[in-house]
């Protein structure tokens, strides 16, 4: 006679995970940890799940999820397009220096360490990389039409050199989580655009 399974809260399940994959990435985190932080054995982990390499791919979907859902909120808010681009940046530099563990955005830590490696997550992270890619593009736009950014290069140049500029930023955040570095460094990108 076989136990009924136990119900669990997928979402649940998938925001711990998150924060395992997030401390630890894909091979830093055993599955013992995400038992542990999930309250999933071992076996209900992989038949909920599938792999360990599903369950990674939920909860980088997840945090992707959270994350363009804030940087959509800061991009379209009624502010000038130099000011929405500054606070993109500080919102970067605050999420990576705001915990004691400084962790990197989980979205570079996963291209760093899987891209090459797993074609899932190179795919979800091209998507998520492509919509906030189009976001800063249209308020770079924006800002050229306004006269609030220079005009002598084209928007998808500034826009991935904002971009660039952007992820290095979040780096240095981790590397060097001074606020008055930081701050530095962000004036020095806004002055640039």
């Amino acid at each position: 006679m076989s136990g009924r399974p136990q119900k669990f809260d997928p979402n649940f399940v998938i925001e711990a995970a998150m924060k395992a994959f997030w401390d630890k990435g894909f091979e830093g985190t055993s599955t013992q940890e995400l038992c542990d932080k999930t309250g999933m054995g071992r076996g209900s982990l992989y038949h909920s799940f599938e792999s360990k390499s599903h369950l990674y791919e939920q909860a980088l979907l997840r945090y992707h999820e959270l994350g363009i859902k804030e940087q959509t909120r800061i991009l379209l808010a009624d502010d000038s397009a130099i000011n929405r681009l500054q606070a993109l940046l500080e919102w970067g530099t605050n999420c990576d220096t705001s915990s004691e563990s400084r962790r990197c955005c989980m979205a570079i830590y996963s291209a760093i360490e899987r891209s090459g490696k797993d074609s899932k997550v190179d795919k979800i992270n091209r998507h998520y990389f492509n919509k906030l890619e189009s976001l800063i593009s249209s308020v770079i736009e924006q800002g050229m039409t306004n006269n609030e950014l220079r005009n002598d290069r084209s928007t998808l140049e500034a826009t991935r050199g904002f971009i660039a500029s952007y992820y290095g930023l979040r780096i240095l955040g981790v590397l060097n989580p001074s606020k008055e570095f930081l701050s530095t460094v962000i004036s020095s990108i806004i002055e640039n655009l």
